[in-house]
Formats: C-alpha cells, sequence, structure tokens
C-alpha cells in the first residue's frame, strides 16, 4: 500500500515523462471504496482553485497504478 506522499511522486513523474506541468497547490482526495471495486484511491489535481495548466491523476492506493489521467493546458 501507498501512502498519499508516494502517490504525488508517482503522478509527478508521469506528468514529467508527458512533458505536463505540475504545478502547486495541489488537491489530493483519498477515496475508499463502500463496496467493491479499487478498495481505495487518491485522486490529483495540480493547479488547485486556478485556471488552466491542470493535471489530474487517480492512483491506486493497493498497486500505485495510475487508474486514469489527464491534463488541460488552458
Amino acid at each position: 500500500m501507498i501512502n498519499q506522499e508516494q502517490a504525488i511522486e508517482i503522478a509527478r513523474q508521469r506528468a514529467e515523462e508527458k512533458g505536463w506541468g505540475f504545478i502547486e497547490p495541489l488537491d489530493v482526495i483519498v477515496r475508499r471504496s463502500w463496496r467493491g471495486g479499487v478498495p481505495m484511491r487518491f485522486e490529483i489535481v495540480t493547479n488547485a482553485h486556478n485556471f488552466g495548466a491542470k493535471a489530474r491523476f487517480t492512483v491506486d492506493a493497493e498497486t500505485g497504478e495510475i487508474l486514469s489521467e489527464g491534463y488541460i493546458s488552458r
């Protein structure tokens, strides 16, 4: 199981690989499943509460796998 800091680092590395900005502040939400599926995941959004240059990642807390990702440049 990974912690929040590790999830952020996984997301930061993926953003770097893709050439996406990884701008702070970050919004990190921990989601726990009520039934089945991924038991816990981290939802990470960069440049939180600001416009443009947002990267979004969902990271599985059990495996560290990125379940979804996206980027808005403007």
